[in-house]
Order: C-alpha cells, then structure tokens, then sequence
C-alpha cells in the first residue's frame, strides 16, 4: 500500500513537472520575476526534470515443500511483521486499588505472538523476560508505576515495543 502511494507521489510530481512552464520577465524597476503565466515580454524558461528514483521491489514468499528441515526457517522468513503492540492492562493512568502486591498484565499484539520471539517487559525500568502476553508481576505495590513491553525475536533483535503506560497502585489502610 505505502509502496503504491509512493509510486504514485512520484508519477504525479513527474508529470506535473513535464507540463509546467515558466516565464521569467524584468518589471521597470529591474526586479526579476518568475510565473507560470506568459506575459507580454516574458521569455520561457527551461525546466530541469526531477531526477528518477528506483524503490525497492516487495520480497515474495516462495512456498515450501511440506516436510522439509526448512520449514520453521521459512516460515519464519515470511511470518507477518509485529503491526501493534500495547499494554491493554493495566490501563493508561488507571488507578488499582488493593492489589496484594500481584499485578495481573494483558498486552495487545497483532499479529499474535510468532513461535520463538519472547516478550520482554520494563517494570519501573527494570527488564524481564516473561511468558506470553498474559501475565503476572509480583511485588507491586503503593505508588506509582511505569510499564512497557516489546517483542525480541529469535536472535534477540527488537521486532516491534509498545508505548510507556503510567498507572498508580493504591491500598487501603485501616486507622486504629
């Protein structure tokens, strides 16, 4: 799509630059002046084209044999690129009350999760390694909390990372 509209961006420019002409002229004063209208005493001026720029050709799939070694390879190869990542809960500066210290995560990825990519979540600023993308934090208590998440592939390269969400533990105290 994006590669479709870039196409055609750059078809319009050039045709648009081929049917345009310019007109310089010189008022009284000695000021210079460019339109794109003749005027009695304008000469045409020339026009340099835009220069042409090649885009990248779209990588296709080429299908595999069934059965062969190659398949978790190609599969992989050709498996969707991570679209959306977010922390669906908690919520955006939502407010938990009296959670007991466990947090209960949901994140929203789409395409879901690809076999051997790992999610990897930032508590507060501090990195782990979790197991899928419904889960639990332990130790979360009063205050205030920051959580953010992203997606590693096999080889531990970054495929896609969701925004920062801020949200607030609270817990109840009785006074005597």
């Amino acid at each position: 799509m994006l590669l479709r509209t870039c196409l055609g961006l750059v078809l319009l420019l050039a045709a648009s630059a081929a049917l345009a002409q310019a007109y310089r002229w010189v008022d009284e004063n000695g000021v210079v002046h460019y339109s794109d209208r003749p005027r009695p005493g304008a000469e045409e001026v020339e026009l340099e084209t835009a220069p042409a720029i090649s885009m990248p050709r779209p990588r296709t799939a080429t299908p595999s044999r069934p059965g062969t070694a190659d398949d978790d390879a190609e599969d992989a190869a050709v498996a969707p690129a991570y679209q959306s990542l977010a922390v669906a809960s908690p919520g955006a500066e939502e407010t938990l009350w009296n959670i007991g210290g466990v947090l209960e995560v949901s994140l929203d990825l789409q395409p879901a999760l690809q076999p051997g990519h790992q999610v990897r979540v930032y508590f507060d600023g501090t990195p782990q390694t979790v197991n899928g993308t419904q889960f639990q934090l332990q130790d979360v208590y009063r205050g205030v909390h920051n959580l953010q998440a992203e997606v590693l592939d096999q080889a531990g390269q970054l495929m896609i990372r969701s925004q920062p969400s801020r949200f607030y533990v609270q817990a109840t105290t009785i006074v005597n």
